[in-house]
């Protein structure tokens, strides 16, 4: 993490190289091109289908269950519902969750996830104990114990009750779950997480909440609709048909309209893809319920010294993409604008809301680089973002270099920081005396604010 007083960019190398050459960020484009293409997936997903049937295998789903992790306990309580509405079999691995490089911030990504999981336990009709501080270190390694003593067939049930358990802080209803349950060894609870977090890794993921299914990973509830519709095309529903346990919430705007009172914050980032595929529908969301739109762009996470590995930014490309194609939203002609490109984009950033076109060259350059293949590396593809932001190059061009948006840039770093937050893009509502109402991260979240959005707005 970047403090105050430190240099804005930090050049960590490897895959997470800022400063890539030219034949690096071509093969990087395209890579990044091809991991994103509808067409890759659905071979993908063919392939995976032919060796399940020439190997005579029923329809297995793995689900990773990581015991200090909110968004696992959502998760969890979704099993029993996949196996009642699906022809499918579900196994379940204990795992430690993201380690080393995957995680950048692991204190502040348990406390958000609980905080996330609390407000969106009740839009998802899920429970969730609406708890204001973390289970201690005790009650996380009782509640393993308990679920590594657990046979599959006894698991699935265990994991709610002890989830619900621990999320309350109730040690009583632990020890109660552990007397009647029954706890392994600490030998034996560490061999189940081992076990379960080697098979992740062999997997080539590294987070918990996940669904694993013929090649493919679903992030927790937020993403079992993918795997809810991937199954009924293979014909697995029971009651085809039928709703989906878990659709993606609309974003569901209201008839009245804000008259400016609110304010929504968005943290973008030039160089991130689930960026690149929200903001517009940020822009619009704003538009729609007439709240106040204020932009508070952060320097992309590599280029600011958060660790990144090659198998996080595929799933994050890939995820993204999947995303995009269920929202409608354009997404994956791209041409990696890491380092220099983003450098001399956000030079010009201050220039363009002077201009008034703040929002129209963030808007231009995302298009650009992930849905236009437009290398904003040279002075041909920033004269292509600048002029489709409706700006002149001609006034553009002296002010590419300039400085001073580092220390606007980091301000805003700093406050998401405050907030908890640390991903883009993020997001912070504010009611009509500047005061926080919603503070999260992420796209997935944009529907979360316009419900909050809509509430204010009838509550007046």
């Amino acid at each position: 993490m970047v403090q105050s007083g430190e240099k804005p960019f930090k050049e960590q190398g490897g895959v997470a190289t800022m400063d890539p050459g030219f034949f690096r960020r071509w093969v990087t484009s395209k890579v990044m091109r091809l991991m994103s293409s509808p067409e890759r997936m659905v071979k993908k997903r063919a392939k995976a289908e032919q060796l399940r049937r020439k190997q005579n295998l029923p329809h297995i789903v793995e689900y990773f269950h990581q015991v200090d992790d909110a968004y696992s306990h959502l998760a969890a309580q979704l099993l029993k519902p996949l196996l009642a509405r699906y022809n499918i079999e579900v196994v379940c691995h204990l795992v430690t969750g993201p380690v080393g490089d995957n995680v950048a911030e692991p204190d502040l990504l348990l406390k958000l996830a609980q905080y996330d999981a609390a407000l969106v336990a009740p839009e998802y009709h899920l429970d969730f104990p609406q708890q204001s501080r973390l289970p201690t270190t005790e009650q996380v390694k009782l509640a393993e114990s308990i679920l590594a003593a657990q046979q599959q067939d006894t698991l699935l049930e265990s994991l709610v009750e002890v989830g619900q358990a621990l999320w309350s802080c109730d040690c009583s209803a632990l020890n109660q779950l552990a007397e009647t349950l029954g706890s392994a060894s600490d030998a034996l609870t560490a061999e189940k997480i081992k076990a379960g977090s080697q098979r992740q890794q062999t997997l080539q993921h590294y987070s918990g909440a996940m669904f694993y299914y013929g090649g493919e990973w679903y992030w927790g509830v937020d993403r079992l609709y993918h795997l809810e519709q991937r199954l009924a095309e293979l014909q697995c529903d029971n009651h085809s048909g039928q709703p989906l346990l878990m659709p993606r919430p609309p974003i569901e705007v209201g008839e009245k309209k804000d008259n400016g009172s609110l304010t929504l914050e968005i943290y973008p980032s030039l160089r991130s893809p689930y960026t690149a595929m929200v903001f517009d529908r940020t822009v619009q969301l704003a538009k729609d319920t007439g709240v106040n739109l204020v932009i508070r762009p952060v320097i992309p996470m590599v280029m600011r010294g958060v660790p990144a590995t090659k198998e996080k930014g595929l799933y994050i490309l890939f995820d993204t993409a999947r995303e995009a194609r269920a929202a409608a939203v354009p997404f994956g002609n791209i041409y990696d604008p890491i380092g220099e490109p983003v450098r001399r984009a956000y030079s010009l950033y201050p220039w363009a809301c002077e201009q008034g076109k703040g929002i129209d060259f963030i808007s231009a350059f995302l298009k650009a680089a992930f849905t236009e293949r437009v290398n904003t590396n040279n002075d041909k593809g920033l004269r292509y973002v600048v002029e489709q932001a409706g700006l002149s190059w001609e006034q553009a061009k002296p002010q590419i270099g300039d400085t001073a948006w580092q220390s606007l840039l980091e301000d805003n770093r700093q406050a998401m920081y405050g907030m908890g937050l640390w991903g883009v893009p993020s997001y912070r509502l504010l009611d009509k005396h500047g005061e926080q109402v919603l503070a999260l991260w992420g796209q997935d979240r944009l529907w979360l604010f316009a419900r909050a959005i809509k509430r204010l707005i009838e509550k007046g």
